[in-house]
């Protein structure tokens, strides 16, 4: 039986556009947010598991889980600061140990300590709030929790970012010891100090041109030594002959493997930001596009996985936002979230079977947001006649509409080449832009 990784589940709520709000309401970078996050999140996930407070934490985020704290994390939260303030008593005890953390994260993200320290209620607040939630939706009692965190334990290694350590805070045990001391330090040997020696016992030298094993001295203490010979050095000359013979090849390698030819090798052009694909107007010279998935936690606790700054990702956030509840219709009407999983055949109103994965997980975001209403918007580029491109997006936008099967699509329209920007005769991949499939809200 596979078991819930809550990590996945926190991870989630820090997207991109968590990441930029986050910079921007605190004055930092936006690599400096992220970068103190991903220090964060192991401490305060790495306490939770380890915490031996179990009882307590259990009450407090069942209590998160009816605070509606996940729902304020990046807005005036002042109303759970006890909650908040509690779980990390229960995490880091009353002592320096806070304090420290929030130093070290300081200075390994580059962002201010003040910074950190809003930076690490809003951390907190999403694991209780997540955890708490994962806990109430599945109707854990304390020991289903119990066993919960302890199967996260295996995981947070993994969490562990490059270049931060939290051995010299004391926290080394909470990852199985992978950070517990430095790597490549090789520890010295214990020597028998010389006044431990009884001078009264006669000391045996190991002659290195005799075979068998060394002979060893035992004192009447019942100590033993081993004293080598000044013949044993007679090998030093390999301490600097190997390295050097070493460097050289090392040498010779790279000098050989630079001097060879390139040779091309013939990739795939992958591209999901596109609607419709012509394998004919790309060349050889193609490059493969990769992107980063994430998960996108809805208002019930449900995931999805997306693209991380996908459409999904913006909906959801956008829905959340007051931007949205505040909105008129007046004011949606020019905001538009485009599809980047959406594709169809070239030339044809059908739908690549990959695309299906995104219309399921609208499908399921609508669900969740029964109010809210959409209209779907199809556009071409400007090459071909204008009258079949109107027609073919046209066509397009209903099949998503048809696709999505929701009363809470009000309409479907197609724009043709109205909006695009590219001229016709510019190249397939510079008028892809032009040719998409999005979405707005409706008041």
């Amino acid at each position: 039986m596979s078991t819930t990784n809550l990590i996945d589940l926190i991870k989630g709520q820090f997207g991109p556009s968590t990441i930029s709000q986050t910079a921007t309401q605190l004055g930092e970078s936006e690599s400096g947010i992220s970068k103190a996050i991903s220090a964060l999140l192991p401490a305060i996930i790495g306490g939770l598991v380890n915490s031996n407070a179990r009882s307590e934490l259990f009450t407090t985020v069942k209590e998160a889980s009816n605070s509606g704290i996940l729902s304020n994390l990046l807005n005036d939260n002042s109303g759970n600061e006890s909650i908040i303030t509690r779980i990390l008593h229960l995490i880091f005890g009353s002592g320096d140990r806070l304090e420290a953390i929030t130093s070290a994260v300081s200075e390994y993200s580059g962002i201010r300590k003040d910074s950190t320290n809003s930076l690490m209620n809003i951390v907190a607040a999403s694991t209780v709030g997540t955890v708490g939630r994962y806990v109430t939706e599945n109707n854990l009692d304390s020991s289903s929790f119990d066993s919960l965190l302890n199967d996260q334990k295996d995981n947070l290694s993994h969490l562990l970012p490059a270049g931060f350590s939290f051995a010299s805070l004391g926290l080394g045990n909470w990852f199985g010891n992978v950070d517990a001391q430095p790597l490549n330090v090789i520890p010295e040997p214990a020597q028998t100090p010389v006044n431990n020696i009884n001078p009264s016992t006669p000391v045996i030298e190991k002659d290195v041109t005799a075979s068998g094993p060394a002979k060893i001295d035992v004192t009447r203490s019942g100590q033993t030594h081993e004293i080598v010979s000044e013949r044993d050095s007679g090998g030093s000359i390999w301490k600097w002959l190997l390295p050097l013979l070493l460097l050289l090849l090392l040498g010779w390698f790279f000098w050989n493997q630079c001097n060879k030819k390139a040779e091309a090798v013939p990739v795939s052009t992958t591209d999901s930001t596109s609607t419709e694909v012509n394998s004919a107007d790309y060349n050889g010279d193609t490059v493969i596009v990769k992107r980063e998935t994430m998960v996108v936690i809805l208002p019930s606790g449900k995931t999805l996985q997306a693209y991380k700054g996908g459409i999904e990702d913006q909906i959801v956030t956008f829905l959340k936002s007051d931007d949205y509840k505040n909105a008129t219709e007046d004011q949606l009407k020019d905001k538009w979230f485009n599809f980047d999983n959406l594709n169809f055949e070239f030339g044809k109103a059908v739908l690549t079977p990959d695309s299906k994965v995104q219309l399921e997980n609208l499908k399921l975001i609508l669900a969740e947001f029964p109010d809210a209403k959409i209209k779907i918007g199809a556009y071409t580029d400007k090459k071909g006649d204008a009258n079949t491109n109107l027609k073919l997006s046209n066509e397009r936008a209903n099949t998503v509409k048809s696709s999505l099967n929701s009363a809470q699509v009000l309409e479907a329209e197609g724009y043709g080449s109205k909006f695009a920007k590219i001229p016709a005769e510019a190249s397939d991949k510079e008028r892809e832009s032009d040719r998409k499939t999005a979405i707005r809200f409706v008041k």
